[in-house]
Parts: C-alpha cells; sequence; structure tokens
C-alpha cells in the first residue's frame, strides 16, 4: 500500500507500507500528493496507522537493502536493532569482535558527544516517527474527516488515533529513556516552528497524563482482543506505565513502587497467559505458535512482507559461526543441518553474564561437548555454546567467549524454513521481537513488591508469578527472593530483548565499580566506575546545530 504524501514531515514523500496481514490494500496512483486525494480512500486510514506500527522496523521507502537515512549499510539504520545495541552491548549482556567504531564506543562505553550510528538511528527514527504520528493526527480530526464527507468514519478513525497516539508515548518513552531531554515535537511543529526541548521529569509527567487517558474507560483505544495482532492495546498501554513506574526513581527522583505494581496487576488481569516452552518465544513462527498468547505488545517481522536486516534477522544470523551452527543443528536433529540460515559470528556473550544462569558441567576446550555444558539439566532459558572457543572474551577473536542462540532460524516445529529460498527471502527473519511480555509484568510486579518490603519479596501473589517463571525453566525457586536476585532473574528472562541497561541504571549498578562486567569502560575485568552521565546519551550533534531550542546533556 502506497500514498505519497507531500505534506509529511521533513518534506519527505513517505511510504505508508502494510506491515500487517489485515492491512493489505490495493495502492494509490502515485501522482495523489495530497493528504486530500490519500485519504479519499477510506482503507488509507488503516494503512497509514500500519506505516507507523511497522515504523520499529522499516528503513525506507523501497526494499530492505535501502534506507533513508543515508547509512552505508541499510540494517544499520534500523531502530529496533540500534535500540538493542544501545540497551544490551553498553552493558555486560552483548559484546561484538566485528570492529565498527561505533560497536566498540559501545561496548566498551567510550562514547562522547561525537556521531555514533546507534544512537543517530535510534534518535532520528524515534523523532521521525513521532512526527509521522503527530502528522496522523493533523489529518485525522473529526472536523478533517467532515470535510472529506466522511463522519460515518468517525468512531473507527477514533481508535485508530488511539492506537497512533500509544507509538507516540512509546517512542516519545524511548527518548525520553535514552536521551534524557529530547525534543518535544507536537501537531503544530508541523511545518512551523522548531519543537522546544522537554526535560526528563516534565516528559515523564506528560506521558504519564497521556497513558492514563489512553487507558481510561473513555478511550478509543481498543480492549485486549479488540483487533488483530500485533496491534497496541490498553495491555500495552498499562505494560508502557509499569515500565515508566518500575524506573520512575531514574527519571523524575521520586520512587513510584506501588503503582508500578498496580500497573502490571493491571495487565496480569487482562488475561494474557505464560507460553511454554520458553523456545517458542524466538521461533520463527511465534506468530501463531501460541506466543502471542503472552506478546502484550511485539514487533511483528515477516520474510515476505515486512523484510529487514536489523531486528531478529541481526539477532539471528549475527550470533553463530558455521561450526557451532552445524553442531548445534546435528544435536538437534535439523534434517537441514543447521539451525541458521547465515553465519556472521558477531555477537558474543562474555561468560559473567553467563554465570548468571545456572548452567551444570560447565567445561571449556571439549570439542565433543556441543554447548560446553550440560543443557539437559540447566536453565531451559539458556541457550548458549562455547565449542571451539576460548573462556576469555577478546574484542580480536572470533573464537572467543560463549555464542548465543536464542533467536535462531527454527520454527517450533524444529525445522528451519526455508520456504522462500527461490527469492532469497530465507535468509531473513520472521520471528516477532516482544517488546513488552507477560514474564515482565510477573518480575516488574515482584520487584515493586521487594522495594516496599525491605528488599524482599513478601506478597504471596508475587511469589506465585516468579515460580511460574522459574517452572517453565526447570529451574528451583529460592526460599527468600530478594532485589539482587531479582536483578539476576531479569538477566536470565530477558536476555537480549533490551532490557538490561535500564535494569542496571535503576539498581545503581550502571556506573558503579562495585558492579563489574567484562570491557566495562573499556578494562577487560571491569573493575571501574562509569562516569554518571552516561546514563542517558548524548543529543545528536545534527539535531543540536538544526535546532537551536535545543541545549547539550550535561557532561557532554
Amino acid at each position: 500500500m502506497k500514498i505519497l504524501n507531500k505534506i509529511l514531515i521533513l518534506a519527505l514523500a513517505l511510504t505508508f507500507t502494510s506491515c500487517l496481514g489485515d492491512l493489505d490494500t490495493m495502492p494509490l496512483n502515485e501522482t495523489d500528493f495530497t493528504s486530500e486525494n490519500a485519504y479519499a480512500d477510506e482503507s488509507n486510514y488503516l494503512s497509514a496507522l500500519a506505516y507507523i506500527n511497522g515504523y520499529y522496523m522499516l528503513v525506507g521507502q523501497d526494499d530492505p537493502g535501502s534506507n533513508d537515512l543515508g547509512f552505508s549499510d541499510s540494517g544499520q539504520s534500523e531502530f529496533l536493532r540500534q535500540w538493542f545495541n544501545l540497551n544490551e552491548m553498553t552493558c555486560d549482556a552483548l559484546k561484538c569482535v566485528w570492529g565498527d567504531s561505533y560497536l566498540t564506543d559501545l561496548q566498551n562505553d567510550s562514547w562522547g558527544s561525537g556521531t555514533n550510528d546507534a544512537m543517530v538511528a535510534v534518535y532520528t527514527r524515534a523523532v521521525k516517527a513521532i512526527a509521522l504520528v503527530n502528522e496522523y493526527l493533523l489529518q485525522t480530526t473529526e472536523s478533517k474527516l467532515e470535510s472529506r464527507g466522511q463522519g460515518h468514519l468517525k468512531e473507527t478513525v477514533a481508535g485508530y488515533r488511539a492506537e497512533a497516539r500509544f507509538h507516540r508515548a512509546l517512542f516519545f518513552y524511548i527518548l525520553m529513556d535514552e536521551f534524557g531531554n529530547p525534543p518535544f515535537p507536537m501537531p503544530e511543529n508541523i511545518g512551523g516552528a522548531n519543537p522546544v526541548q522537554i526535560q526528563r521529569a516534565d516528559l515523564f509527567n506528560w506521558l504519564e497524563t497521556e497513558l492514563l487517558d489512553l487507558a481510561s474507560d473513555e478511550s478509543a483505544m481498543p480492549e485486549k482482543g479488540a483487533v488483530p495482532y500485533p496491534r497496541p492495546t490498553k495491555g500495552s498501554v498499562w505494560a508502557l506505565l509499569s515500565r515508566m513506574y518500575l524506573n520512575a526513581e531514574v527519571y523524575t527522583g521520586t520512587a513510584r513502587w506501588q503503582d508500578a505494581k498496580d500497573a502490571s496487576k493491571k495487565v496480569i488481569d487482562m488475561g494474557y497467559s505464560i507460553h511454554k516452552p520458553y523456545s517458542d518465544l524466538f521461533r520463527q513462527d511465534n506468530t501463531t505458535n501460541g506466543s502471542a498468547d503472552e506478546f502484550i505488545f511485539a514487533v511483528a517481522y515477516d520474510r515476505v512482507s515486512c523484510q529487514s536486516w536489523g531486528g531478529t534477522t541481526t539477532f539471528t544470523s549475527a550470533s553463530l559461526n558455521e561450526a557451532c551452527n552445524l553442531l548445534i543443528g546435528a544435536d538437534l536433529g535439523i534434517a537441514e543441518g543447521k539451525i541458521n540460515a547465515e553465519n556472521w559470528a558477531g555477537y558474543h556473550v562474555p561468560a559473567d553474564y553467563v554465570a548468571r544462569f545456572e548452567l551444570k558441567d560447565v567445561e571449556w576446550g571439549n570439542k565433543n561437548n556441543v554447548y560446553g555444558y550440560n543443557r539437559a539439566t540447566s536453565d531451559q532459558r539458556a541457550f548458549f555454546t562455547n565449542n571451539g572457543n576460548e573462556e576469555a572474551f577478546d574484542p580480536s577473536l572470533m573464537a572467543t567467549g560463549w555464542l548465543c542462540w536464542k533467536y535462531n532460524g527454527l520454527n517450533s516445529k524444529g525445522t528451519l524454513d526455508q520456504s522462500e529460498s527461490a527469492a532469497g527471502n530465507y535468509k531473513l527473519s520472521s520471528t516477532d521481537m516482544p517488546i513488552f511480555r507477560l514474564a515482565e509484568m510477573y518480575l516488574n510486579y515482584a520487584e515493586a513488591d521487594a522495594r516496599l518490603n525491605g528488599g524482599n519479596v513478601k506478597d504471596a501473589t508475587a511469589i506465585s508469578y516468579v515460580k511460574e517463571l522459574r517452572e517453565r525453566a526447570g529451574v528451583v525457586t529460592p526460599a527468600d527472593i530478594t532485589l539482587d536476585w531479582l536483578l539476576d532473574e531479569r538477566a536470565r528472562e530477558f536476555m537480549w530483548e533490551g532490557h538490561r541497561r535500564v535494569d542496571l541504571i535503576r539498581y545503581g549498578y550502571f556506573t558503579s565499580m562495585s558492579y563489574p562486567w567484562t570491557q566495562k569502560g573499556g578494562v577487560l575485568n571491569g573493575k571501574v566506575s562509569i562516569p554518571e552521565y552516561k546514563t542517558i546519551f548524548p543529543i545528536i550533534q545534527s539535531d543540536l546545530s538544526a535546532n537551536s531550542n535545543l541545549k547539550q546533556n550535561p557532561g557532554y
């Protein structure tokens, strides 16, 4: 579905491409440049919403190898891939041996105010997505509908507008979390003055008001189950509030533990369910294998209609070398002989992070041991191999540290889906990426309870939630559930899902010398502190130059 709309932000012609199966429509005439012509076809209101819904992973107007940010590698221009890097590679969960300067800066915590591709992609795409929503809101007012003779669409479009506002809130949340004090573009900035800068606490307050309005009984925001997966619902709204409240002390200086607990319970009581087995959550058919029952909001990838060289394609392809790919495939009895279509062999996991999992019989140097531990008796959330690698991570070596295959090319039946191989699409991933899932609400609830009770979980309901996750993982729940134990549990449950940086900041460990990890601060043993100002990233230089309303974050 294409709409070329001349008045969209930055004077760009943007393509509204359907990424959801229920949103497919016929293309408009490419000479239709005005919003009035574009929206003459009533189905285009949903198609435009689909583009916003897909902007987490779309990189341009054409094929996945082309991008609109001018990056030489289009996959590296994708929002979700670089958001993942900012939140995992700056911490202990992810290291890379490719040697790209921007990745080296992230994993050594050595970035400054200069250009960093990950920061540019996340910042630029978040601001651009917000502008897309603002333009959509301008074009979908009741008066606009009436002027087009489409007053009968008011109720339907009101729901679309609510969904768009959720996406805007999520992108604003990400800017608040990553960049602290970002620009604050609103609909009136479309074709007008540059947006003002908003301070972090003020943005938190605005987001809370906006999200509570969307969550209210009077809101047009769809209830859970009222719209097809993966479109957001009121469950998504409360999930974002849960995450915001859990981190409120970081953002505003005031803790909101009870609010975090209450928001989590709102979502839990909506009827989502923990899906088993855990491995299904990250398989190629997680759209249809039951995992969506646990997903509260997810980014939907599809190798046919929503192609990307970023996101879960990267998480899958970058994680194994060819030897380990074939060894694991053989051990699992995969007919195709391997579990991933490609072997980029760049992503690694340091031993100190893997040690947080309960692995049995760990050994190094035994090439007859495919995984380097007894996988059958270990935590079932552990998807590692050290076969052929040296234990100590070395950023200059491929055969170093642990490799992770949590994301892989298999479907839940245990086969490597190459059904689109004739078109070459089999190299791309169809694994959806969960942004919020029920397990997070469980652990948010438990952590909030522990913080309200002197550092230990006391609430019997919270304990039952933790036990349910541990039972799925095949491991025992300890008698005492402490805050530090919960942090390790989050590392196990949400590995490579974009949680780690904000978790460490919330615990006060991100900058502390008392919490070392491999390559922290560029030091192998990581026994160093990081400057406190690095809990947020710098405002990108190009935006500072273009908008005199903006000031650089302190420390940069």
